[in-house]
């Protein structure tokens, strides 16, 4: 317990105290090497997910239904990140590639998906090129600068481009999350950027059935 002479200064900085110590821990929890369970995740209780309905890398409308019956392996990100996006997407193919080859039947069941945060550069043909390294079913996902507004809130994802206004070689500072989503579309857990490949093929064996 905090004390000073004044009762009122000692009861603020006590409750500055207690919200300090709720705000390290949900850092920790956040940043930590370890994989977190949506469960026990500071997300815990957040309304993460919902209908949205996209073009794909091909130029084809999908919707989340779509993917009913399927888990979703999701990530969100964009195709001219200098390094966070690639580094993601490629640990995302890594793990997926991991639990496919443990496990070829339920590896089948989890669908990877990349939804763009950066709608005016990221064409389909553009997602098409990027997606491709990755993973051959990695699908990439686009739309209208208003379509991916509703999807990055749906997702509680932020995103917002940064740097010289007007100029095309802007960045994008965005959340830097993976989901695992379950057959209805519903959050199981989600992967901070610590997470290994290992990790999350870890997860997709336990969480995938």
């Amino acid at each position: 317990m905090i004390r000073t002479s004044n009762p009122r200064l000692t009861l603020i900085l006590t409750l500055v105290s207690i919200v300090a110590l709720g705000i390290g821990v949900a850092l920790w929890q956040v940043t930590s090497d370890r994989h977190t369970p949506m469960a026990d995740a500071p997300l815990a209780g957040a309304k993460i997910g919902g209908s949205f309905r996209l073009i794909d890398q091909d130029g084809k409308s999908l919707s989340s239904d779509s993917f009913n019956g399927r888990y979703r392996l999701m990530y969100f990100g964009y195709t001219y990140c200098p390094d966070i996006c690639p580094t993601d997407a490629k640990k995302m193919g890594q793990a997926l590639r991991a639990f496919e080859g443990s496990d070829p039947e339920r590896g089948a069941r989890v669908q990877p998906i990349m939804i763009t945060i950066d709608p005016e550069r990221d064409t389909p043909a553009v997602m098409k090129q990027f997606v491709a390294a990755f993973h051959p079913r990695l699908i990439g996902l686009t739309g209208t600068p208003e379509q991916i507004k509703t999807v990055l809130s749906t997702f509680s994802i932020y995103g917002r481009r940064v740097g010289p206004a007007g100029s095309p070689n802007y960045l994008m500072d965005h959340s830097a999350i993976m989901y695992l989503m379950d057959r209805d579309g519903k959050p199981i857990t989600f992967f901070a950027r610590d997470a290994t490949p290992e990790q999350i093929a870890a997860d997709l064996a336990k969480y995938v059935a």
